[in-house]
């Protein structure tokens, strides 16, 4: 594609991208010095079951991408409504350690990872590849130990705002 194409798909392409509601998550790792480093991303999916893999997209830029990519492991905490306010947090409202200074953040014991004690679940990675794409890294990894909470209340993020899930249809 080109750039002349690329430049004028882009606006509608934001649009487009705003109307797919997604699962918020906090991407959270550690680095050599015991500094904890976290993220907003609504960019993780599912790869296979067998094994259970997943990929997240991290701009280059973000100050999470240099940690994660060193460390080679983090932890996706998938958030339910009641941790909004952490969203902003995360998205650059506050930096480095500070973002961790709300919400009820542990130590994994085994991976030796922070944590959100309460998410909706929190997935334990270990990175297999990471590949640029563009101003991302497209970075799949191995899941090696899930924590799951009772409820099902994903936060989601569609057209801009964070929203809840309401019942469900069927």
């Amino acid at each position: 594609m080109t750039d002349t194409i690329a430049s004028a798909v882009v606006p509608d392409f934001r649009k487009a991208m705003r109307r797919m509601a997604a699962t918020v998550t906090l991407i959270s790792t550690i680095d050599a010095s015991g500094r904890r480093h976290g993220m907003v991303a609504t960019a993780v999916n599912s790869v296979t079951m067998d094994p259970p893999t997943l990929l997240i997209c991290v701009n280059q830029v973000a100050s999470l991408h240099a940690p994660l990519i060193e460390r080679g492991r983090f932890c996706v905490n998938v958030l339910m409504p009641a941790h909004h306010e952490l969203v902003g947090r995360f998205s650059g409202q506050k930096s480095g350690e500070d973002r961790f200074d709300a919400g009820d953040w542990r130590i994994d014991g085994a991976s030796g990872l922070p944590y959100l004690h309460g998410a909706q679940c929190n997935l334990f990675c270990r990175i297999e590849s990471a590949t640029p794409v563009g101003t991302h890294s497209v970075i799949i990894a191995a899941v090696e130990a899930v924590h799951v909470h009772d409820d099902v209340k994903p936060l989601i993020y569609a057209n801009g705002r964070l929203h809840a899930v309401g019942d469900a249809m069927s």
